[in-house]
């Protein structure tokens, strides 16, 4: 057990991450939102990622540290997701699609589709879905959800899934809402990267970060207005967690009293 700062700002330094989220459902196997770097990203490096990115995020590509690995960790094999959920197809958050390859792929139309266009790029890798994923896309139609517009249930699951239109960081970018009882957890992928932009009185966005943030936009206007949307939500109903901010998973834990 260690000790974990109370304030926000007294948190110790740590490397970016890329949180993924998995959901184990009743009835529709589990479900995983975001699959990281994958194991081929791992062993060829240079052939399935870009130079230039590579060399500047310098990102800790380690066996053990992907999604597969991770899900193993837990006791489950890889056709036990039977779901993933694209929060967009940028090189971090869709690298390891080949290691499921029989999983159903959820993604905004907007993002395959200028996926499609853009690869090979640093942002679009075609190695990762050369497999061939089983596509599910979606276009923005749907119902409100507390503030949010367009928003729709996940096709083919039983469970209450929300796709939740966040565009902004790239053509087609969402987050997914999972109902926990009375209240919702939003994985909001990158449309913030930093813990500090929810604050509703007095926002601070990380200043490294936001620069990253800045340069990745496709829609600096809709991005923002976004991130007002998420500052809006009623803290009491629904918990928000980012892709790459690596101190909000400490802060959950420490709020539900869980430290490990």
């Amino acid at each position: 057990m260690r000790k974990i700062d109370p304030t926000y700002d007294a948190l110790s330094p740590a490397p970016a991450v890329c949180h993924a989220l998995l959901i184990e459902t009743a009835a529709d196997g589990l479900v995983l939102v975001e699959t990281g770097l994958g194991r081929d990203d791992v062993e060829r490096p240079r052939e399935l990622l870009d130079h230039e990115w590579t060399d500047q995020v310098q990102p800790a590509l380690l066996a053990d540290e992907t999604g597969v690995e991770q899900v193993a960790g837990l006791g489950f094999d890889a056709g036990d997701v039977r779901h993933i959920v694209l929060t967009h197809l940028d090189v971090d958050h869709s690298g390891g699609l080949p290691d499921f390859p029989g999983a159903e792929v959820h993604v905004m139309a907007a993002e395959l589709a200028a996926a499609r266009a853009e690869a090979p790029s640093r942002r679009y890798r075609p190695g990762h879905w050369a497999h061939g994923p089983r596509w599910t896309t979606y276009e923005e139609e749907g119902e409100d959800w507390l503030g949010f517009e367009r928003v729709q249930p996940l096709r083919g699951l039983r469970e209450e899934l929300l796709f939740v239109p966040l565009g902004g960081h790239s053509a087609g970018h969402a987050g997914l809402a999972v109902r926990q009882g009375d209240r919702w957890l939003l994985h909001a992928g990158d449309a913030y990267t930093y813990h500090r932009e929810l604050d509703q009185t007095d926002p601070h966005p990380h200043p490294l970060m936001d620069f990253v943030a800045q340069l990745a936009q496709v829609d600096a206007e809709l991005r923002l207005a976004n991130l007002q949307r998420m500052r809006e939500l009623p803290k009491d109903r629904v918990n928000v967690i980012s892709a790459h901010d690596p101190w909000e998973f400490e802060i959950a834990q420490r709020s539900s009293g869980v430290m490990r």
